[in-house]
């Protein structure tokens, strides 16, 4: 009954499991959240930090109809899954809109340019937003969440969007607001989970691309000042895998780090990358940088890459720190794409 509303019949399983894992372990993990054992709340961290990433890339996965046949029932759990991870401030059709343009223009179009914003604006907010990159705090994220929130404010043609960004304000802060009343250590605790997901999404988005980006509000496209075809694309897309082989540690954000094999076929689901990856591409190629390697890059580039120009370079696989000039992106994150 439930496979004749997936889009591959393969994908009742995986789908039913990961879905059913992330709708009843988010409010699972905020139970245990407000237990008085510490062990419980350490479950209930761990869970709502998980949850939280799969929600995301699951908006991915709907963003791209990869998971159900319509795209009215895509659109319809895409909405669901914002409403757990707080990116609900944007609608789902925005979102989605806005990624297709990452795929069709093979560019970063992105709706807010925090580089021009934190580089014209007061020499204080620019010094504390890197003072928060350096101690690991998102700012630069969070920058973008409040600018989705702040944009039909600012913007006479999005004015419609008030009233829902004021509902959507008023009811997540009832609800936050509630949780710190009953156990403020459970409100701290997913505080850190929060800053973990986001922390998490970044390092994924960081390194996946040496794409031109373009901060484009509206429908205008990008310059047509070089050749994006599929060569172009596949030599600017990268793959931040924990391992070709690391089938449960590259599940912590649903195969995404597979992401050539993603941008050769977007509409293949997440439970099949790892195989269409060994398809595509040998052990050797060259688009492949495991994790371990880019986590000095995330590190030792995390400020510098929040005022960078461009994304960095990536040097050859037999170089010894291939990715330490691959500075990345920032500010790139699809649930903030509108």
């Amino acid at each position: 009954m439930i496979a004749q509303y997936y889009r591959y019949p393969d994908g009742t399983l995986p789908n039913t499991a990961a879905m059913a894992f992330t709708l009843l372990g988010y409010p699972l993990g905020i139970a245990l959240l407000v237990q008085p054992f510490w062990l419980a709340k350490a479950a209930g961290f761990l869970l709502v930090t998980l949850t939280l990433i799969w929600s995301a890339y699951f908006i991915h996965e709907y963003a791209h109809q990869a998971i159900f046949k319509t795209p009215e029932a895509n659109a319809r759990w895409g909405t669901v899954m914002t409403w757990i991870n707080g990116s609900c401030y944007a609608k789902f059709a925005d979102l989605r809109r806005k990624h297709m343009r990452h795929h069709v223009e093979r560019a970063d179009v992105i709706t807010f340019h925090v580089q021009g914003f934190l580089n014209n604006g007061p020499a204080w907010l620019r010094k504390l937003v890197l003072v928060l990159e350096w101690a690991y705090i998102p700012a630069v994220e969070f920058i973008m969440h409040a600018y989705v929130m702040a944009l039909p404010f600012i913007k006479p043609s999005a004015d419609k969007s008030r009233t829902r960004i004021i509902a959507i304000f008023i009811v997540r802060t009832v609800a936050f607001a509630a949780l710190a009343w009953y156990s403020l250590s459970a409100l701290v605790l997913y505080a850190i989970a929060y800053v973990v997901f986001i922390t998490v999404l970044r390092f994924a988005d960081c390194f996946q691309h040496t794409y031109d980006a373009y901060p484009i509000l509206d429908e205008s496209p990008i310059p047509n000042d070089k050749v994006r075809d599929r060569a172009y694309e596949q030599a600017n897309t990268y793959s931040n895998v924990v391992g070709i082989d690391s089938k449960w540690l590259n599940m912590l954000w649903l195969n995404f780090g597979f992401h050539n094999a993603h941008h050769a076929r977007p509409t293949i689901p997440w439970y099949r990358l790892p195989a269409f990856h060994r398809e595509l591409y040998d052990a050797a190629n060259s688009q492949v940088i495991p994790v371990r390697i880019l986590l000095k890059s995330f590190h030792i580039n995390r400020v510098k890459r929040v005022l960078s120009a461009d994304y960095g370079q990536v040097l050859p696989p037999d170089v010894n720190g291939r990715a330490d000039g691959f500075l990345g992106a920032v500010g790139v994150s699809f649930l903030t794409a509108i």
